[in-house]
């Protein structure tokens, strides 16, 4: 029996960075550690939920509730944010963590500061990956052609001189490509069907423990409406959501569309009024209980984060996959790879080609077995449960 142990954790103020952690979080606080949370204030409601408790800090990244452009259009623009925000971060973490240093440190693979504070403090680090991981090759075969461009420019010299120079005054080492990329310990919160090349994954560092879910009562719950046959959920996330002409695709595409029911969530970023006239078996919302929806639905548009990914699948619902930024390419093309999903980039993705795809998916035999094929092989991954005792294994000797 491991004793109780203060195990801290650390991520950023977006939802597909810390809703994965989160049941493992209430599983490690079920077990008898405690557990601190490190994060900004947006989300200390929702993290105090698990049991853990909140060390709030200030951030300066964009928010959710932020216009996406916020985040820039280059590779810089995107990695640029994150540095700044973790060279101010860490002083207000050395602060929060003054007499209460923790045993073992967990950490998104977005927090920097966390790895810099594990070295610092001498204790060991896991990181908690909510995507696809590197493998063996990764290097060469896409962070080098990436980032050639960028590499010669004044601007990401720049970047690199700021980074190392940053990780050597905090008595570390490694490459700053290394230092983010590459952790000594990570677990793995997807599916290893999501994982592109997933046999050259070194598992001596990586472990797959697939979708952490629990069953999200405190979201809500959802009803299937009388009279409704088959539902499609439209989503696409929290963040890439100012789409209001995909939106009203989606309406013309499943609006009406006999014995269908509808659920449109446009997130925050876009009026209902901007969608025109709302047909009678749809239900627009900003924002809903997505996995309380799935359970209980027959076809996905989504965006293809890894969450929503990994929620489709666990569920069994033929996905539409649309994707918008960053990994979002990637996980479309594992998910149609698959055969449980069909990609379509955002202009291809006409009320027409809607309708036709997802009603061809939603009743295909073929994807349906695929589907519980893959169900299958997630709940032999082991979860929350797996990850909260690999967890445990980390923990230096006096604390199992």
């Amino acid at each position: 029996m491991t004793r109780r142990a203060h195990i801290a954790m650390f991520s950023v103020a977006a939802h597909g960075h810390v809703n994965p952690s989160l049941e493992v979080i209430r599983e490690l606080v079920a077990r008898g550690h405690r557990v601190t949370y490190a994060i900004p204030p947006l989300f200390a409601e929702k993290v105090a939920e698990t049991g853990a408790e909140v060390k709030p800090w200030n951030s300066t990244l964009p928010t959710p509730d932020d216009d996406p452009s916020a985040w820039g259009t280059t590779l810089l623009d995107n990695v640029e944010p994150f540095l700044n925000d973790a060279i101010q971060a860490l002083p207000q973490l050395i602060d929060l963590y003054e007499g209460d240093e923790p045993d073992l440190v967990l950490h998104d693979i977005t927090s920097y500061p966390a790895r810099v504070l594990a070295h610092r403090w001498g204790v060991p680090a896991v990181s908690l990956s909510p995507n696809l991981v590197a493998w063996e090759g990764y290097e060469e075969e896409i962070a080098e052609p990436m980032w050639a461009g960028p590499r010669k420019t004044e601007r990401g010299r720049a970047y690199y001189a700021r980074f190392e120079g940053w990780l050597r005054e905090n008595g570390i080492t490694l490459h700053p490509d290394d230092f983010a990329g590459r952790p000594g310990r990570s677990l793995v919160l997807i599916p290893r069907a999501l994982q592109p090349h997933a046999d050259r994954v070194d598992e001596r560092v990586y472990s797959f423990v697939g979708a952490c879910q629990g069953d999200r009562t405190a979201q809500g719950a959802w009803e299937l409406p009388a009279g409704a046959e088959k539902v499609v959920l439209v989503s696409l996330g929290s963040t890439f959501t100012r789409q209001p002409a995909f939106y009203r695709e989606c309406l013309r595409a499943f609006g009406e569309l006999p014995g269908w029911h509808t659920v449109l969530q446009i997130g925050s970023q876009v009026d209902p009024a901007e969608l025109g006239e709302i047909p009678g078996n749809v239900e627009v919302r900003s924002w809903v209980p997505q996995l309380a929806i799935l359970r209980q639905a027959d076809l996905f548009v989504t965006h293809a984060g890894a969450g929503g990914s990994q929620e489709g699948l666990a569920t069994g619902t033929p996905m539409i996959a649309v994707p918008q930024a960053v990994d979002q390419f990637g996980n479309a093309d594992m998910l149609q790879g698959l055969g449980v999903a069909r990609r379509l980039d955002t202009e291809e993705a006409t009320a027409e080609t809607l309708r036709a795809v997802g009603l061809a998916l939603a009743g295909d035999p073929e994807v349906a077995r695929r589907l519980k094929e893959i169900q299958a092989g997630m709940a032999e991954e082991g979860g929350t449960r797996r990850a909260a005792d690999l967890i445990e294994a980390e923990l230096p000797s006096d604390r199992r």
